[in-house]
């Protein structure tokens, strides 16, 4: 037996209940792991409450790390006592989970637990955004939204060590300290961000905007552009972007707008050994830092909730079996 989270119905943080279940047996193919840390993230709200619907009696989780106590049929790549990780798991929240050995991350020496748990999801997402959305080249002016979030920190760094000027935006005081110290160059409120833009590039505008927020920011990222700048939109944290008619990327001169996620970045079990071996190996040797805000027992998953909801955390957080 184990213990895992586990919601019976759709609600509000309450509904996630701290339960003993029967521990997962790996098939084919798949990997049993015991879980070390469990990855947050907003999306497990969603699923939770309702708003995406899943089936229930339902176990959160998708983003965690922890050593293979058993092997399934047919598994090479991976031995008892490996250290692991994954951004597309299921039933996370919980003391052990079956992984397939296809969406297996190897964590390398270096890396710890709490780290290796909190880097898959928001680490790849900024890995991709910057090799394959857009390849940002030494030189390139970019405006990333949401600065301080865990995406936008995690990108800041990886674009200042590409040799990218970055300018970000933030809400608060507290946040813009946070950007800075992940190295952005420039540090603007949202009001009137696309002027600053301008006046900071000398009426240009920036190659590429990296924006997670969406409704909110979209007509001003679009207006922050160069000339055959691209507009790469990652997430609606504000709320859908309403239809677009192509004629304004014409107008604005000839940008380009795509629409990635990360599944789609993650074809292959080659292409998540790119992504996750450059952001471990860069967790590794110093050069990426990442913040974990918090870390709550697995048996308060749902104060986990509670404060992410309610804005009262920052970086990433994560739960302890």
């Amino acid at each position: 037996m184990t213990h895992a989270i586990v919601a019976r119905q759709p609600g509000g943080p309450e509904v996630l209940d701290f339960t003993e279940v029967e521990r997962p047996v790996p098939g084919p193919g798949q990997l049993l792991v015991k879980v070390a840390a469990t990855g947050v993230n907003f999306i497990e709200t969603y699923q939770r409450s309702g708003t995406y619907k899943v089936n229930y009696p339902f176990t959160p989780g998708s983003e965690a790390a922890g050593v293979v106590e058993e092997i399934g049929e047919g598994v090479e790549d991976y031995t008892v006592g490996s250290r692991v990780a994954t951004a597309e798991g299921t039933a996370c929240y919980a003391g052990y989970t079956v992984l397939d050995a296809a969406k297996a991350l190897p964590v390398p020496d270096g890396v710890d637990d709490h780290t290796a748990a909190a880097l898959p999801l928001q680490g790849m997402t900024a890995h991709y955004l910057i090799n394959s959305s857009f390849r940002v080249e030494p030189g390139h002016s970019v405006l990333v939204h949401a600065g301080a979030g865990g995406v936008g920190l995690l990108l800041t760094q990886l674009l200042k060590a590409r040799g990218a000027r970055v300018i970000t935006t933030v809400s608060t005081d507290e946040k813009e300290s946070l950007a800075r110290g992940a190295g952005a160059d420039e540090v603007l409120r949202y009001g009137g961000f696309a002027d600053a833009v301008r006046d900071l590039t000398h009426g240009a505008g920036v190659n590429v905007v990296y924006d997670g927020v969406g409704k909110d920011t979209f007509d001003g990222s679009l207006a922050s552009l160069r000339t055959r700048g691209s507009l790469v939109l990652f997430g609606a944290a504000s709320g859908p972007v309403p239809p677009v008619d192509p004629q304004r990327l014409n107008a604005g001169g000839s940008l380009t707008l795509t629409r990635p996620s990360l599944a789609h970045f993650l074809g292959n079990p080659q292409e998540r050994l790119w992504r996750s071996t450059e952001i471990f190996g860069a967790a590794a040797d110093g050069s990426l830092k990442v913040r974990i805000g918090a870390t709550y027992p697995l048996a308060e998953a749902g104060r986990a909730h509670k404060d992410l909801e309610g804005r009262r955390t920052t970086g990433k957080v994560l739960l302890v079996p």
